[in-house]
């Protein structure tokens, strides 16, 4: 029997070249991302993973109760796709009423959420639908929204456009809401929107929210894509700081939350569950010691961990039974 000729690979020229064409892949990756740092905003916004797929975002009605879509522009050549829940309380009388009701229903003292989503996917998505049935249940009006260039949301994601996005729904709300609490609940990437937003609104306007809920949040995007799994592979590359996370800023995205916290003065809620593994809950912790610092009034700024045991890990705080009365709590609601 003739003895192998050469490395074992020698008998596998098919499963070489793979190989070869993966490590050329993967040497090339980090330099393609700082050559075009628009790559990298692919990476971070996702919003061409529009799931849940074959899904008409006009026909709320399919999947919730008591809901309705709406559509809103933002800016000039920029319309974005809303859903509005109302109280669970309202949810007979609302049976069958139109749009004009659902407006009119901001202003019956109920406080409002604005729910500023993660990085993927559409306001369908299951987790997303599960924060409006439990928010909803618990007498809140939630306005779920699509930013520019999600779902079915015209236009394309930028970190300012995002901003003008929540704020021009900010105001839409305002002016139907009389004097009903408006709250911006982030999620994940959307906590970084949302700071944003509060802080442009206290700078530029002298108005605060009347309060932030940060889900699952991060620091800024720098710190969350070094601790993010999609880099884990590229952490010991040579150069990795400057090849990728310094590339972040070339494509102008930021989300720089922890520098926003320090000049808010709204009530600050934040929420991170012990086994998330896509943000760890580092990220959270250190951006409540940033707030806790940096706050006049500390009793305005709260940390809720929520244990391993729980399993909630990145996307499933809102199934927590026990969450509408930790924020009813920490916002002195009844």
């Amino acid at each position: 029997m003739a003895e192998p000729n050469g490395s074992w690979l020698s008998w596998c020229p098919r499963l070489r070249t793979l190989l070869l064409d993966l490590l050329l892949i993967y040497l090339s990756v980090p330099f393609l991302i700082r050559l075009f740092p628009v790559l990298l905003t692919k990476f971070v916004f996702l919003n061409f993973l529009s799931f849940p797929y074959f899904v008409d975002l006009r026909r709320p009605e399919l999947l919730l109760n008591n809901t309705v879509s709406l559509y809103l522009d933002t800016e000039p050549g920029v319309t974005v796709g809303i859903w509005h829940t109302v109280p669970g309380s309202r949810g007979a009388e609302a049976q069958g009423k139109d749009q004009r009701w659902y407006e009119e229903a901001l202003g019956d003292a109920h406080p409002v959420i604005i729910y500023l989503h993660g990085n993927g996917g559409s306001r369908a998505a299951s987790h997303r639908i599960q924060f409006l049935k439990t928010m909803g249940a618990a007498d809140f009006h939630v306005l779920a929204l699509d930013y520019r260039g999600y779902g079915d949301s015209s236009g394309h994601p930028t970190e300012s456009g995002f901003t003008t996005d929540v704020l021009a729904l900010y105001d839409w709300a305002k002016a139907r809401s009389g004097n009903s609490s408006i709250l911006f609940w982030g999620h994940s990437l959307g906590t970084g929107i949302a700071t944003n937003a509060a802080r442009k609104l206290q700078e530029e306007r002298g108005v605060q929210v009347d309060a932030v809920v940060l889900e699952s949040p991060y620091t800024n995007i720098r710190d969350a894509a070094a601790n993010i799994p999609l880099t884990k592979i590229y952490r010991q590359f040579p150069g990795f700081e400057y090849l990728i996370l310094d590339s972040l800023a070339l494509g102008n995205m930021f989300f720089r939350s922890d520098e926003n916290v320090k000049v808010l003065a709204c009530p600050l809620l934040i929420l991170h569950a012990e086994d998330d593994a896509v943000l760890p809950p580092h990220l959270g912790h250190k951006l409540f010691e940033v707030a806790h610092s940096a706050y006049k009034d500390k009793t305005k700024v709260k940390f809720i961990n929520f244990p391993k045991k729980l399993g909630l890990g990145h996307d499933y705080i809102s199934f927590n039974p026990e969450l509408p009365a930790l924020v009813k709590d920490f916002l002195n609601m009844k």
